[in-house]
């Protein structure tokens, strides 16, 4: 099993590169299981046809004891989808939600019963604090990857979650993997964000081009991989999805 938690700023599109590449592992015949682990609890709304599912707080706090024909709902395309949720607005702690959620998901052996070849966590990435640094934990994940772009604000972002995935290193922590470049066509984006690959020394792992076909998909709440395979940026998941596989050779 490959876990991958998935970090980057908040609306730089880590739920669609997220939701694209379980889309493409999927239709290579691997088990995928995705956890949205943003309050929004919007990650797997692609994957689920544009439609959200009740998230493990929002079926907590309804009281009662859960199983997980409660918590994780299967895609079309066959992908196991799971959203941690957040707290009542205004009440309690979005970090704390995420570790309520992992726990629950864990005493229920969701991992054992669904036994997945991939698991991928969408984790917003603005701070790494409290629960947002849970999936950063060696029993959660194996390797980290940051979604960024050249706008500063995603950089700056993406360099201070390479920063504490290296102090949690010592701990045994997930290992960093690189960067998905989730391409915005501002100025000098391409040097910029090859700078910061030079700086942390980590590989940018794809290049994802912005495609007006993305956006299509996202209308039609599905992902470019599952709804126009055979465009050249539902290639480039594919190409990304092989790689994260190549991780364990």
């Amino acid at each position: 099993m490959i876990r991958i938690a998935i970090y980057g700023k908040g609306g730089i599109g880590k739920s669609t590169t997220s939701s694209n590449l379980s889309a493409a592992l999927a239709a290579m015949g691997k088990r995928v299981m995705q956890i949205g682990c943003d309050p929004k609890s919007d990650s797997t709304m692609l994957l689920m046809g544009g439609k959200r599912i009740p998230t493990v707080l929002d079926v907590l706090r309804k009281g009662g004891e859960p199983t997980l024909s409660d918590l994780v709902f299967e895609s079309e395309s066959k992908v196991l989808c799971a959203e941690a949720g957040g707290p009542t607005p205004g009440i309690g702690c979005a970090g704390r939600g995420i570790i309520t959620a992992f726990e629950t998901l864990g005493e229920l052996g969701a991992f054992q019963h669904y036994q997945p070849d991939v698991v991928i966590y969408d984790v917003l990435g603005d701070v790494v604090c409290g629960g947002f640094a849970m999936p950063l934990r060696g029993d959660y994940s194996d390797y980290v990857m940051v979604v960024t772009s050249g706008e500063k604000m995603s950089l700056y972002a993406a360099e201070n979650i390479v920063s504490a995935v290296e102090h949690f290193k010592a701990r045994g922590y997930a290992r960093f993997a690189g960067f998905l470049q989730n391409c915005r066509n501002v100025p000098n984006e391409d040097e910029m964000v090859e700078e910061l690959a030079q700086r942390t020394q980590a590989p940018i792992v794809a290049k994802i081009p912005r495609s007006r076909l993305i956006q299509e998909a996202e209308k039609a709440g599905k992902t470019v991989t599952e709804l126009f395979p055979e465009s050249d940026v539902a290639r480039i998941y594919r190409e990304t999805a092989q790689k994260i596989l190549e991780l364990e050779a």
